[in-house]
């Protein structure tokens, strides 16, 4: 069994901050002790990797992602073997994607066609959560399978009539279904059937450009809907998880339920604390590089945001990674904004855009963490294991060099996809050393990892219910 030691690093989880040495046995830790101590120096070790002045946190634990996605007549660009591969880079060693269930088919269908996409390809830890397209009392049932063996969320679609949409009563009964099973179940919350007039009325106006899908996805449409959500839950007893809030009004509802006690909670995305309608109205039609729904919003909303993450009322920033090429993919829309195909890139640029946040101030090193790896790991039944560095946790740390700078840019990303969301936005921080249980997969600009190193990790329940 290797041992590797992680020598002179600040230990950074979501409690605690600490110089400490960490001693790897195989593919977990098994011990911290302070660095230069006794304890520390006694220790062997095959590999010895020198991380001072350096950062030492868990890897990043992404919730949110869609690798090889069938969306509007295309698939998302990376697969499960690029995406990882991408995540890896990224300091993102564990990543939670959707499996899809098709109208007519069962949840056990869908889930068996994205086990065979992922097993074998991943370069780093992955788990599914559960797209339900067609709820029924057959697929009501198999909630329950699915829970005992692993797949505790379940995502359900206020938007995209025609294609995911349920309706309340569809979701009523899900809610309640997971109120009896432990399931958490996550939401879309837009009004499609709102939407849907606004951009038949939109395009039959004349208004067919980029820009115009985050008008008609007006952000009372998102609040309207997040209410209802919460409402629906509160009937079905239903702990509920609000997917990419991008709007301060959606946001204000989040706020007034859990202040009422709710098990109600909120996630949002790097690219509504980033970026804004201004790139969605950018000449020519390469707004359409940054059509995704729900839709980026006016910068104001960035503040709501950042304070929701600082008072807790967002818990997690994943990243709704589902990435389609400009070329080709996104000019589906090209003369029809609703054609373009929904979704940014963005796996691999978390972990850095949030560590510039703690540069900037918005956010502290422990919320980094915190918000990255340690949540996302409680929300979705994967901690201890994974989202913090302590004895027993699988070993997937992530070397941090905090004064490093970089520029984003789709000429040195790893995500299969033509441009980034980010392209010229200079960050401070880098991961240099990114070990996924125990091995090393990313060292100085070097990548060590492969396919099917990553493992299917069955999940716990929500640890944050009461």
């Amino acid at each position: 069994m290797t041992r590797t030691v992680i020598r002179g690093g600040l230990v950074i989880t979501a409690a605690e901050e600490t110089v400490a040495d960490v001693l790897i046995e195989g593919e977990q830790v098994v011990a911290l002790a302070a660095g230069g101590s006794q304890v520390a120096e006694g220790w062997s070790a095959d590999r010895v990797i020198d991380a001072s002045g350096k950062y030492v946190i868990p890897g990043g634990v992404d919730a949110h992602t869609h690798m090889e996605l069938p969306f509007g007549g295309t698939s998302a660009s990376d697969t499960f073997e690029s995406g990882t591969r991408a995540a890896a880079w990224g300091g993102t060693t564990t990543i939670v994607d959707f499996a899809v269930q098709s109208v007519g088919r069962s949840l056990r269908e869908g889930l068996d066609a994205w086990h065979a996409k992922a097993e074998g390809n991943c370069a780093v830890d992955y788990a599914f959560h559960m797209i339900m397209s067609d709820v029924t009392g057959d697929s009501l049932k198999e909630m329950d399978f699915l829970v005992d063996e692993g797949v505790t969320s379940f995502k359900l679609f206020m938007a995209y009539p025609g294609v995911f949409y349920s309706d309340d009563g569809k979701i009523l009964r899900a809610m309640q279904q997971g109120a009896d099973n432990g399931g958490l179940v996550m939401m879309h919350a837009e009004n499609g059937i709102a939407i849907d007039v606004l951009v038949e009325q939109a395009l039959a106006s004349g208004r067919t450009d980029p820009r115009y899908h985050g008008q008609v996805r007006h952000e009372l449409l998102e609040a309207e809907a997040t209410h209802r959500a919460i409402r629906l839950a509160e009937v079905a007893g239903s702990p509920l998880y609000v997917v990419h809030v991008s709007a301060a009004s959606a946001l204000a509802e989040l706020t007034a339920a859990r202040d009422r006690g709710l098990n109600v909670f909120g996630e949002t995305c790097p690219q509504y604390l980033f970026l804004s309608t201004d790139n969605l109205a950018e000449p020519g039609f390469e707004g359409a590089k940054y059509v995704c729904s729900t839709p980026l919003r006016p910068q104001e909303h960035q503040v709501a945001l950042w304070r929701g993450l600082r008072t807790n009322d967002l818990q997690v920033v994943s990243t709704d990674h589902c990435p389609f090429c400009f070329s080709g993919q996104k000019e589906l829309g090209r003369g029809d904004f609703s054609k373009i195909p929904n979704g940014l890139p963005g796996v691999e640029n978390r972990m850095d855009l949030l560590h510039q946040a703690v540069v900037d101030g918005r956010i502290s090193r422990r919320r980094w963490v915190e918000i990255a790896s340690a949540t996302p790991a409680r929300m979705f039944g994967l901690y201890p294991r994974k989202g913090t560095i302590a004895p027993g946790a699988d070993a997937d740390i992530v070397v941090y060099d905090p004064d490093a700078t970089q520029t984003l840019s789709a000429a040195t990303h790893h995500m299969n996809v033509d441009y980034s969301a980010y392209e010229g936005l200079r960050v401070r921080g880098k991961a240099v050393t990114v070990l996924s249980r125990g091995t090393v997969v990313v060292d100085d600009d070097a990548y060590l990892g492969r396919p099917g190193h990553g493992r299917y990790q069955a999940r716990a329940t929500c640890q944050y219910l009461i």
